[in-house]
């Protein structure tokens, strides 16, 4: 792998599609191996924006915006770090021979829509998953739940990310707020929505899971220890590794990561969500980029996810030992302002072996991530709650 002097015309050039926390992180990995990055986002000062080379705003549905920002960058790599793209021109671009889309624009298009993962999962590699189905209408959604999917069940966007558009439904008399809640909320209306049964599950991981070269040149998978998390309406909260469990469900965790991330191929990170109860596992979701419950690898391995998925795009080793036991928790906004301001930082890094990391997001929410603690302890319980008390020692105002 030979990489150019950055800001010259010898330059390795890398294009962000999406500028968010996980994006800015990516951004600073790649720059370590004198990577050129471009950062691209839907609004100006993206977290990566304040980090990258050079920065656009577009709008990241639009082909055509897309198609001509790539031709005057004209990058090796295009890495896509959100849902809301138009993929259609990442396959234009890579059927052209033009840049190395990332893992691959097949992979992008199957995982940016729920209905192209799910039915490739389920249907043709036919790995163990919740009860689905799907619906253009209120009232198929109605009888996809009342004559097979049963209560307790999901409805979500087959388009969306960080659990909008997602609720958790228990009656009949729900249905139609969930409807338009998904319809509304998601990064696309895509004309349809799934419907996912609850699994009675023990506990849910993240298995990040990496596609890279081995010292022969060939493409070999390597899986870092499972990550543990809690979601609250389909948004992480808190995530620790390693997440104890039986040797069993890990080997079948393994398996199902293999099959599902060796059909979209390509090299990367890919964030694997599975169920597990007991010895039985269900697959869940895949993202082929950073996954934000492994933002606790900044402090528990060798090498983060970030790292990760930089050196296995540029081709060069990767090692997945994990160093600590950890813990993240997520700073959340809090309130809803621009430009706010972050108190406790000082209370929140005197807890011993602790860490943070504010995102520098140019607009709060009530419930947007501003921000995650990090902690490290020699088992993940105490890490949590390390974690979780420099979390809510940081105190986010509008003034």
């Amino acid at each position: 792998m030979t990489i150019g002097t950055a800001l010259t015309g010898k330059a390795t050039r890398a294009l962000l599609l999406g500028s968010g926390e996980l994006g800015k992180e990516l951004t600073i990995s790649l720059q370590r191996y004198g990577v050129e990055v471009i950062a691209v986002d839907r609004y100006q000062n993206a977290p990566a924006h304040q980090v990258a080379h050079r920065s656009y705003v577009i709008d990241m549905t639009d082909a055509d915006a897309v198609k001509k920002l790539i031709a005057l960058e004209n990058p090796q790599y295009i890495i896509p770090e959100i849902e809301a793209i138009a993929t259609q021109a990442l396959a234009d671009i890579e059927a052209e021979g033009l840049c190395t889309v990332v893992p691959n624009a097949r992979a992008i298009q199957l995982t940016m829509n729920r209905e192209g993962i799910r039915t490739l999962v389920a249907e043709h590699l036919k790995l163990p998953t919740s009860a689905y189905a799907f619906a253009e209408s209120f009232e198929a959604l109605q009888a996809a739940v009342e004559k097979g999917i049963g209560y307790p069940c999901f409805i979500k966007p087959t388009m969306s990310s960080s659990g909008k558009g997602q609720s958790m439904v228990k009656s009949a008399d729900q249905l139609k707020a969930a409807w338009d809640y998904a319809k509304s909320s998601g990064r696309v209306d895509t004309g349809k929505v799934i419907i996912e049964a609850k699994i009675d599950f023990d506990f849910e991981i993240t298995l990040l899971t990496v596609r890279a070269l081995n010292q022969q040149g060939e493409i070999q998978t390597y899986f870092c220890a499972p990550i543990g998390h809690v979601q609250e309406n389909g948004d992480y909260r808190e995530s620790w590794q390693p997440q104890v469990m039986s040797d069993a469900s890990l080997k079948l965790s393994q398996e199902i990561a293999f099959k599902v991330t060796n059909e979209m191929g390509g090299l990367g990170l890919f964030g694997v969500e599975l169920f597990i109860k007991g010895n039985d596992v269900w697959f869940s979701e895949v993202s082929p980029r950073p996954h934000d419950t492994g933002m606790v690898t900044m402090v528990t391995q060798r090498q983060s996810e970030f790292d990760l998925h930089a050196r296995a795009i540029l081709g060069l080793p990767v090692n997945i030992e994990l160093r600590n036991e950890g813990a993240s928790a997520v700073i959340l906004g809090g309130v809803n302002a621009k430009g706010v301001v972050y108190n406790g930082l000082a209370e929140a890094l005197a807890i011993p072996d602790t860490d943070v990391r504010l995102f520098g997001k140019p607009e709060a929410f009530v419930n947007r991530r501003m921000g995650v603690a990090l902690a490290t302890a020699d088992n993940t319980g105490d890490a949590r709650h390390k974690a979780i008390k420099a979390a809510q020692s940081v105190v986010i105002s509008s003034r």
